[in-house]
C-alpha cells in the first residue's frame, strides 16, 4: 500500500511553496484581503497560499515514523534509506523554481516514466561552464535589443520579452535538441510578445532590417530586401525563416509562421504546417516522420484558456489526420492578460490547467532561474520523443511594460509594478550567479554587454545615415507596397482526360478485393457508375469528383482531403471508404490505385472548424504542391472558421504575401431545411474578394465540378478556392453528364442555356447555383420563348468577358435580370449588382428578383419555403410584367 507521501509534482506546489510562482506578485485590487475566489484562492497578497498535503505533520508522519519507514516501498527516485532520508531531497526536487503537474495523466507508463525522470536529476544535470557562459551571451543580446529599442524607438509599440527573456533561449534549446533528434525543420507560432527579439536571435534576422521597419525605410532597398506586394502588417506579425547553425557546419530550418493579433489561431496553423513537414508525398503512399518537423507552440498565460481554439487544436494531437508527434508548448506567463489580472481571465488556478483534459503533462518554471528552464526543455523534448505527445512549459514571470511601450502598467497593476522595477533582470541575476562562482568576471560581464550595445548603436547609425544620403538624393521610397499584387489572370491549363483513360480509372476505384462484402444498399449505387460512363451517361458530382481525384494522382498530385464525415459524405454521396457490412474491415480504393504517383489523405475529422481549417490552412502553406481540401458538414458551419478564413486565407496574401491553393467545399442550397443548413454564406466570401485574393465558385454540373477541381490542382497560381457544393444535386438526374463533358471540354466561368432561339429572347435571367433547375424545371419556362437563363459558374474573379459574350448572343435582348434564391442581403446580389450595372449596354435595364432583405438566411417551415421559392420563379418568369427596376446606366456614365 503506498503511504501518503507529500508528492507535491502529482497534486501541483501552491504559490507558497513552489518557487517557480514567487516573482513579484500583484497584490489584489479586491478591498476584501480575506475573501476567496470561487477556485479557493485567497486573494491577499500578503498571506501566501499553501498546501496542507506537503506538510508530513498533518498526516502523522513523525520524524520518529519517519525513520522507520523504508524508502523503497515509497517507489520514490531520490536516494535515501528512509522516509527521513528522502523527503529533503523530494523537496528539493519538488518546491524549487521547477514543478511538475503529471497525477492527472491517463497512461500508466508515462506518468511513472515521468517520476523515475524527475526524481532522480536525469534532466536536473547543472549546465557546464561553456554551456552557462553562453547563456549569458544569449541573455546579455537578448537583454541589450530589448533596452536599445526601447531607446531608440521610445514609446512604439515592440511587445517587449522583458521578464520572460529565458524565452529565446529556451526556443536555441529546443531546436537544438529537434537537430539532434533528426528534425529538418522547427515550426514555431506565436503572438506580439518577444516577437521581434525571436526574429533577431531564433531566426537570424539582421538588427538593422528590424530598425528600417520602424524607421518607416522598410522599401529602402539598401537597407532591405523585404517583398512588395499588398497592404502588408504591422512589424510584430509577419513570420519569417531562418537558418539556424547548430555545429559542425549543419544547420536546421526555423519557420515562424505570420500571425495576426488574433493570439492563439496560429496554433492549428502550425500543427498543419509541421504535418506537412514531416510527411514524405513522393510515391503513392505518403510516409511520415515525426522527428522530421517539430511543432512549437508559444501562448499567452490569459490567451491558453481563454481562447476556444487552444482546446480545438489540443484535441487534434492524437487524432491520425492531425497528430504530429507531439507539440511543444510554452505559455509566456506574465501573470496579467493586458490589464486583466488572472481572477479574472480564468476559472482555474493555473493557466495551464486545460492541458491537463487532453492528458499533457504540465511543468512550471520560474523565469529567473536559466538552469531550470533549460533543464524543464530537456525534460519536455525527451517526453515528445519517447512518447509523441503534447507537453505543457508554464514559464513564469512578469511584464516589466504595459501592454506594449506606450502603455502605463501601474493604472491597473500598480503594487505589481513597483516591484517590477526594483526587480533585477535575468541577465543580471544570471551574471551575478557566475560571477560568485568564478565562471566570469565582472569585467568580463560588463565587456560584453558593452560590445553588443556598441554594435547596436553602429548599425543604427549606419542605417540613419543610408536613410538620409537616399533621402538627400530622392533614392528613399515611402512606398506601402499598396496594390503592387499580381492580379493578371492565370494561364489556362488543360483539365480534359481521356475518356479511355476515365473508363480505366473508374474501373479501379469500383474493384473491391475477393471477400469483400460491399453494404447491400450501397452495391446498386456504385454500380450505377459503371453504367454511367456509357452512352447514356449520368456522371453525377460524388462520381465525377472521385475520378478528378483519380487523375490527379495518377498524374502526380497529392490530395488531402478532410472535413466532417468526408469519408463517406453529409448527404452519403462520397463512400471513398467502403466498411465490410460483415466484418467492418475498411477500404479505400482511390489510396491504392495502380497507377498513382502521389498519395491521397483521406480523414474525417472532429467537430471543430476553427483549429481543423486552421490545420489545412498551415498544410496547404507548408505543401504547395497538394490540393488540400477541407468541407463542411453543412455550408453554413463554415461560421466557427471565421477567423482563420478572415485573418489568414483571405487577407495572408496582403498582408504576408502568403497563399496557397486550399479549397473549401461548403455545401449550399435552399431546400427548405430551414436557416441553417441553406446557406454557406456566399456573400462573406465575395465581400472578402479583392485583388484577386480567392476564387468563388458556385457550379451546375458535375463536369463544372471535375474540370475546376484539376484547374485548383494544376494552375500555375496559388489562390485559395471556395466552391458552394450541392446538396439536392447530388441526384438530380437533369444535373449529370455524359463522359464527353469530362474528356472533351473545359471549365466555363458562365453557361448559357442550351435550345434557346436566341433571336426571340427579350428577357435574360442571370443566376447561379441551383436555382437554374429551379427555374428551367418549371412548367411555366416552356411557354417563354422570350427568355433565357444564364449561369454564372465563377463569381469571382468576375467573368465580365464572358458575361458580355453571353448578352450579345442575343441580340434583341431589353432586360437582364438579377435571380436568386438567397434574400437581397444576402447571397451574390451585392457582389453581382454593381459590376453588373458597370458593364451592361445602356440600352438594357436591370433588376432583381429574390427574396426580401432579412435577418435570417431562410425560412423555417417547409410550407413556407415552398410557397417563397415558388413566388421567385414564377416572377422571373412572367414576362407579362417588367421586373427591371432601373437603367444599367445613366447617359454619359461611361
Amino acid at each position: 500500500m503506498r503511504l501518503p507521501l507529500p508528492r507535491p509534482s502529482r497534486s501541483l506546489p501552491t504559490r507558497s511553496s513552489c518557487r517557480p510562482c514567487r516573482p513579484p506578485r500583484r497584490s489584489s485590487r479586491r478591498t476584501a484581503p480575506s475573501a476567496t475566489s470561487p477556485r479557493g484562492w485567497t486573494r491577499s497578497a500578503s498571506s501566501p497560499r499553501g498546501d496542507p498535503s506537503l506538510d508530513p505533520e498533518p498526516l502523522g508522519l513523525t520524524p520518529q515514523l519517519q525513520v522507520r519507514i523504508p524508502a523503497k516501498i515509497l517507489r520514490v527516485g531520490v536516494p535515501g534509506e528512509t522516509l527521513a532520508d528522502a523527503l529533503p531531497h523530494l523537496r528539493n526536487t519538488y518546491c524549487g523554481t521547477i514543478a511538475y503537474e503529471i497525477e492527472h495523466i491517463s497512461s500508466h507508463r508515462q506518468r511513472t516514466w515521468l517520476r523515475e525522470k524527475i526524481e532522480t536529476g536525469a534532466f536536473r544535470n547543472q549546465l557546464k561552464s561553456d554551456e552557462k557562459i553562453w547563456l549569458l551571451g544569449r541573455l546579455i543580446k537578448v537583454d541589450a535589443f530589448e533596452r536599445f529599442m526601447h531607446k531608440a524607438y521610445l514609446g512604439q509599440k515592440q511587445f517587449s520579452v522583458e521578464g520572460l527573456d529565458m524565452t529565446v533561449p529556451m526556443l536555441d534549446e529546443l531546436i537544438q535538441l529537434a537537430a539532434k533528434n533528426g528534425a529538418h525543420e522547427v515550426v514555431v507560432g506565436m503572438a506580439h510578445r518577444g516577437r521581434l527579439n525571436v526574429l533577431a536571435h531564433n531566426l537570424g534576422r539582421p538588427y538593422d532590417t528590424i530598425f528600417a521597419e520602424f524607421e518607416g525605410a522598410s522599401t529602402l532597398e539598401a537597407v532591405t530586401t523585404i517583398p512588395q506586394g499588398g497592404t502588408g502588417d504591422v512589424k510584430y506579425h509577419h513570420g519569417a525563416q531562418g537558418s539556424y547553425e547548430v555545429g559542425d557546419g549543419e544547420s536546421i530550418l526555423v519557420n515562424l509562421e505570420s500571425n495576426p493579433s488574433h493570439l492563439e489561431f496560429v496554433h492549428p496553423v502550425v500543427e498543419g504546417a509541421t504535418r506537412a513537414a514531416q510527411t514524405d508525398r513522393k510515391g503513392p503512399h505518403a510516409t511520415r516522420n515525426t522527428a522530421a518537423a517539430v511543432a512549437v507552440v508559444l501562448h499567452g498565460d490569459a490567451a491558453f484558456p481563454g481562447q476556444g481554439v487552444v482546446a480545438e487544436a489540443l484535441n487534434l494531437q492524437a487524432l491520425d489526420g492531425y497528430n504530429v508527434g507531439g507539440t511543444v508548448h510554452l505559455i509566456q506567463n506574465n501573470q496579467v492578460g493586458f490589464t486583466t489580472d488572472p481572477e479574472d481571465s480564468r476559472s482555474t488556478r493555473w493557466a495551464s490547467d486545460l492541458a491537463k483534459g487532453y492528458d499533457v503533462p504540465i511543468i512550471h518554471v520560474n523565469a529567473d532561474d536559466p538552469e531550470a528552464c533549460i533543464s524543464a526543455v530537456r525534460l519536455a523534448f525527451a517526453f515528445r520523443k519517447e512518447f509523441g505527445h503534447d507537453v505543457v512549459i508554464d514559464l513564469i514571470g512578469y511584464r516589466r511594460f504595459g501592454h506594449n511601450e506606450a502603455d502605463e502598467p501601474a493604472y491597473t497593476q500598480p503594487e505589481m509594478s513597483a516591484l517590477i522595477k526594483q526587480h533585477k533582470r535575468v541577465s543580471q541575476l544570471w551574471a551575478d550567479k557566475l560571477i560568485v562562482d568564478g565562471v566570469v568576471t565582472k569585467q568580463e560581464v560588463e565587456a560584453r554587454t558593452n560590445e553588443i550595445w556598441d554594435h547596436l548603436t553602429e548599425l543604427h547609425q549606419d542605417l540613419k545615415a543610408k536613410i538620409k544620403a537616399a533621402e538627400e538624393t530622392g533614392e528613399a521610397s515611402q512606398q506601402t507596397g499598396e496594390y503592387q499584387l499580381d492580379r493578371s489572370p492565370s494561364p489556362d491549363v488543360p483539365t480534359a482526360v481521356d475518356a479511355d483513360r476515365l473508363r480505366s480509372l473508374n474501373g479501379e476505384l469500383l474493384a473491391v478485393p475477393d471477400g469483400f462484402n460491399v453494404h447491400p444498399k450501397l452495391i446498386k449505387q456504385l454500380e450505377r457508375r459503371r453504367d454511367a460512363l456509357g452512352e447514356q451517361g449520368g456522371i453525377d458530382w460524388a462520381h465525377a469528383e472521385s475520378l478528378a481525384f483519380a487523375s490527379l494522382l495518377t498524374e502526380g498530385t497529392p490530395i488531402r482531403l478532410t472535413g466532417q464525415d468526408v469519408e463517406r459524405g453529409t448527404f452519403s454521396q462520397r463512400h471513398l471508404v467502403l466498411h465490410d457490412h460483415k466484418t467492418g474491415r475498411t477500404i479505400c480504393p482511390v489510396q491504392s490505385l495502380p497507377g498513382a504517383l502521389a498519395p491521397f489523405e483521406l480523414h474525417n475529422s472532429p467537430l471543430s472548424e476553427q483549429a481543423c481549417l486552421g490545420f489545412e490552412y498551415g498544410y496547404s502553406a507548408e505543401a504547395p504542391e497538394t490540393l488540400v481540401l477541407w468541407e463542411a458538414q453543412f455550408g453554413d458551419f463554415v461560421n466557427g472558421a471565421q477567423v482563420i478564413i478572415d485573418q489568414f486565407m483571405i487577407s495572408g496574401l496582403a498582408k504576408w504575401g502568403q497563399t496557397t491553393r486550399l479549397t473549401l467545399l461548403l455545401p449550399h442550397g435552399y431546400e427548405g431545411s430551414g436557416p441553417e443548413h441553406s446557406s454557406g454564406r456566399m456573400e462573406r466570401f465575395l465581400q472578402l474578394a479583392a485583388e484577386g485574393n480567392i476564387r468563388v465558385a458556385n457550379l451546375t454540373t458535375p463536369a463544372q465540378y471535375f474540370h475546376l477541381i484539376r484547374r485548383q490542382a494544376r494552375i500555375a497560381k496559388q489562390r485559395p478556392l471556395v466552391i458552394m457544393t450541392p446538396k439536392s444535386l447530388l441526384r438530380l438526374p437533369q444535373a449529370t453528364n455524359r463522359i464527353q463533358h469530362l474528356s472533351e471540354t473545359k471549365f466555363f466561368p458562365v453557361l448559357g442555356e442550351p435550345r434557346v432561339e436566341h433571336d426571340k429572347v427579350k428577357r435574360l435571367i442571370l443566376c447561379t447555383g441551383k436555382i437554374y433547375y429551379d427555374l428551367v424545371g418549371h412548367a411555366d419556362r416552356q411557354e417563354q420563348e422570350g427568355l433565357a437563363v444564364g449561369r454564372v459558374e465563377l463569381l469571382y474573379p468576375f467573368p465580365e468577358g464572358q458575361i458580355l459574350e453571353l448578352i450579345e448572343s442575343y441580340p434583341h435582348l431589353e432586360e437582364v435580370v438579377w435571380v436568386q434564391e438567397e434574400p437581397r442581403n444576402m447571397g451574390a446580389r451585392a457582389h453581382m449588382f454593381p459590376r453588373l450595372m458597370q458593364i451592361l449596354p445602356e440600352r438594357l435595364r436591370f433588376g432583381y428578383i429574390g427574396r426580401p432583405e432579412r435577418a435570417s438566411p431562410g425560412e423555417g417551415y417547409p410550407a413556407a419555403h415552398a410557397t417563397e421559392q415558388s413566388r421567385i420563379i414564377r416572377t422571373a418568369l412572367d414576362l407579362s410584367v417588367p421586373v427591371s427596376l432601373y437603367p444599367a446606366k445613366t447617359p454619359g456614365e461611361r
